[in-house]
Order: structure tokens, then sequence, then C-alpha cells
């Protein structure tokens, strides 16, 4: 086999690996855990999120 050869296989395995990458970020399993994620640098020390009515001048 060649390096060539190598590439190729190396480049499908890649985009097999990108595209299983992509399809569990996006699956609905995990949209539950991105929402908490998503929240983080809202919250106070004390581990709430503050309400945004709280903050209307």
């Amino acid at each position: 086999m060649d390096s060539p050869v190598y590439q190729g296989i190396m480049l499908i395995a890649m985009m097999v690996a990108f595209i299983g990458l992509w399809a569990w970020a996006w699956s609905h399993k995990r949209k539950a855990a991105f929402r908490e994620a998503s929240l983080l640098p809202l919250e106070e020390d004390n581990g709430e999120i503050p309400d945004q009515a709280e903050h209307k001048d």
C-alpha cells in the first residue's frame, strides 16, 4: 500500500468521525445537557440564574 492509499483511508476515517460527532452533538438526547451548559455563564455564585425581570430598568 502506498502513501495515497493511507491518505485516502485517513480521509474517510476523519469524515466518518466528523459526521459521527456532528450527529452526536445535534441529537435530541443531548439537547437538555447543552441547554443546561448554555446557562452556566449566567449563574450567580450561589448557583441560581437571576430573573430577567429583576434587571430591567
